[in-house]
């Protein structure tokens, strides 16, 4: 059995924790652990980690490298979409992948999930993946969804509708769009109708059958070879694979997934995963709530201070403050899409920026100056480059740094600074075993990031 993980998506749905250069899956929500490395953990029950193919954005190579790595995972395979082509094309070259680089024999199960769910408990999970894969197998092959049952009207999922049963799963008579309330109503009370969850299991061979069948296109840029259908990536169309072949295919069936699931869709989904107060409060961070009921209040680095709040809704992150309605939080996606009509930065950047050497993240700054908390990992460094228009000060608060400073080579420890001119050379490197933390303190003219020659 092969796992495919996707997390190549940018999702806007939390904004402002979610961003593109920081999209869901690598939010840590409810401990240390982001939603990826859990989503890892989860399958790592049953298979090892080269077992398992991570399918992500060029974009996030360093920081999907990085978590996996937190879980012990490094063995683990990653994928890289040169640009976004939705689910189809992901997952038909993650099966070419399989196939031509695992050596995977065609009756080889594959199981599909996104990487920013919560499931629980481990031990239904696990039986529930082992049954699909077996019905997945079974005669010529089938497409395996888990269908998650329907205990609520909720309008933000889409549904299965469920028919004839053999014990282990269900004959899908139909997908639905995500409905609006009486009909989401309807489907709760018919009893045969469960939220779709986008997970699916099936074999190599029936996938690439499904594939030539209905997606001849995309079948057409794999049958030249896993390193090409990567070069023409960008050719495919941009499709789900619900509607490239979970809606077309005359081979669906369904196995309910009945443990907790939730893909953490919105801000309101966010409040239900995590512990209340006894007075129906979701607080994380620095929060005082006084006479507040039944509201998220999620703080970063300051004191949130709520006074009679009820029913809402309260998200702080270094930059942005979001509040809202209980119940409307669907529309944060409107509010990301007016900013970026706007051309605000805010949409689609963080303050934390993810590199091949540790993170970066912008603590203050105003004309002429920027102070970043840069962070580099044992063993990494940050290459050999120039600045035309900026100085640079770094302070070191923990661990020790090697400084290139033009032709000097010196090491720099805590609570020592190293000042760095104008057009000068440098490099910074981590030779310890712990993680170098430091402020970095540019001035200047011009402090864009496109002020930068490399020379490594």
């Amino acid at each position: 059995m092969k796992i495919i993980i996707l997390a190549g998506g940018g999702g806007s749905r939390l904004f402002p924790l979610s961003r593109k250069s920081y999209p869901k899956q690598f939010l840590k929500l409810e401990d240390e652990k982001s939603l990826l490395v859990h989503t890892v953990e989860r399958f790592l029950d049953f298979v090892v980690p080269e077992d398992i193919l991570v399918v992500t954005n060029q974009r996030y190579l360093y920081h999907v490298q990085n978590e996996l790595a937190e879980c012990q995972a490094e063995g683990a395979h990653i994928i890289l979409e040169p640009v976004a082509r939705n689910t189809a094309p992901a997952i038909g070259l993650a099966v070419q992948f399989c196939e031509e680089k695992l050596g995977c024999e065609g009756r080889e199960p594959l199981v599909v999930a996104a990487a920013d769910h919560v499931i629980r408990p481990q031990d239904v999970f696990t039986a529930c993946i082992a049954e699909a894969a077996e019905v997945a197998q079974q005669g010529t092959g089938s497409l395996v969804t888990f269908g998650i049952p329907a205990k609520s009207p909720e309008t933000g999922y889409g549904y299965i509708e469920a028919g004839a049963s053999d014990g282990k799963s269900f004959v899908v008579e139909s997908f639905k769009e995500k409905p609006d309330l009486a009909t989401a109503e309807r489907y709760v009370a018919a009893g045969n109708y469960y939220w779709n969850s986008g997970m699916f299991a099936f074999t190599i061979d029936f996938m690439k059958g499904e594939m030539a069948k209905y997606q001849p296109e995309i079948a057409a840029i794999l049958e030249g070879g896993y390193d090409r259908a990567v070069e023409r990536f960008a050719d495919m169309p941009e499709i789900s694979i619900d509607y490239a072949i979970a809606e077309r295919s005359q081979a669906v069936r369904m196995v309910p997934l009945t443990c907790y699931w939730n893909d953490i869709g919105s801000w309101d989904a966010m409040y239900d995963i995590l512990p209340h107060d006894e007075h129906g409060n979701a607080l994380q961070g620095d929060v005082l709530a006084l006479d507040c009921k039944d509201s998220l209040i999620m703080g970063h680095d300051r004191l949130i201070a709520g006074i009679g709040l009820d029913d809402l809704l309260l998200v702080e992150t270094d930059d942005v403050i979001v509040v809202a309605k209980k119940g409307e939080s669907q529309k944060v996606k409107t509010v990301v899409e007016k900013l970026k009509k706007m051309g605000r930065k805010e949409a689609v950047e963080h303050t934390t920026m993810y590199h091949r050497w540790g993170t970066s993240t912008v603590i203050g700054q105003g004309v002429g100056y920027r102070m970043k908390k840069v962070r580099v990992m044992p063993g990494k460094a940050i290459t050999m480059q120039m600045h035309y228009h900026r100085t640079e000060h770094w302070v070191v608060l923990r661990g020790t740094a090697e400084v290139m400073r033009g032709e000097e080579k010196t090491m720099i420890h805590e609570r020592e600074s190293v000042f760095i001119p104008q057009t000068t050379k440098h490099k910074l490197a981590n030779p310890g075993r712990i993680p170098l933390e430091l402020i970095e303190i540019q001035n200047g003219s011009y402090i864009g990031e496109d002020d930068i020659v490399r020379f490594e």
